[in-house]
C-alpha cells in the first residue's frame, strides 16, 4: 500500500512537470520542450486549430519564434488516475501573449481557460496523449507605447526564445541536459 502511495506521488509529480515543459516549450519557442510534452501520435484541440500535436507543434513556432515573448502560468492541476497508465488532467492557465497579426503589428491577448488532457504513462514517462483547451476569458489588451528598453529600464536581462533566454545558460546542469536528450 504504502509503495502505491509513493508511486502515485511520483506520477502526480511527472505529470505536473509535463505541464511545466509545454509552458516553457510555448512561451521560449522552445521545440525539444514542447515536443516532450506530447506523445508523437497525440492531438490537440486548441481552439483555431484542431489536429496532430505535431501539427499544433509546427503551428506554435511558427507564430512564437517571431520574437513576442509569452507568458502561461498554470495553476490547479487536478489529476485523476483510471488506472497506473492513464490519468484525466484539468489544469487552470491563464496566458499572456503577443502575437503579429498579417501585417506585422502586435496585439496582446490575455487568455484564461483550462486545459483537459488524457495523460498516458509510457516506459515510465508522462504526457499528453489528447488536449482539448477550453476558453473561459478572452480580452484584447493595449500594449504600451513606450519602447522595450523605456519600458523595463534596468531591469535587464528580458525574456528571449530558445536558446537565447537566460535559463539556457543554466542549460549546463545535468537537470537540463537530460530534458533536453529525452525530447
Amino acid at each position: 500500500m504504502k509503495h502505491k502511495k509513493i508511486t502515485e506521488l511520483l506520477d502526480r509529480e511527472a505529470i505536473r512537470d509535463c505541464l511545466y515543459r509545454y509552458c516553457r516549450g510555448i512561451d521560449r519557442a522552445d521545440e525539444a520542450a514542447l515536443r516532450s510534452a506530447y506523445w508523437p501520435e497525440a492531438r490537440d484541440n486548441h481552439g483555431a486549430y484542431c489536429g496532430s500535436a505535431e501539427g499544433f507543434i509546427e503551428f506554435a513556432l511558427n507564430v512564437f519564434k517571431t520574437g513576442p515573448r509569452n507568458i502561461h502560468q498554470i495553476t490547479n492541476i487536478l489529476i485523476e488516475f483510471s488506472s497506473p497508465e492513464e490519468a484525466a488532467v484539468e489544469s487552470y492557465f491563464a496566458a499572456l501573449q503577443r502575437v503579429p497579426d498579417s501585417a506585422g503589428t502586435l496585439s496582446q491577448v490575455l487568455i484564461c481557460g483550462r486545459y483537459c488532457d488524457l495523460f498516458l504513462k509510457r516506459g515510465g514517462d508522462w504526457r499528453i496523449a489528447e488536449r482539448t483547451v477550453v476558453y473561459d476569458l478572452v480580452e484584447e489588451q493595449t500594449l504600451a507605447a513606450a519602447s522595450e528598453t523605456e519600458q523595463f529600464g534596468a531591469r535587464q536581462p528580458i525574456g528571449a526564445s530558445c536558446p537565447d533566454d537566460p535559463v539556457y545558460a543554466l542549460g549546463k546542469t545535468a537537470f537540463f541536459q537530460e530534458g533536453q536528450s529525452e525530447a
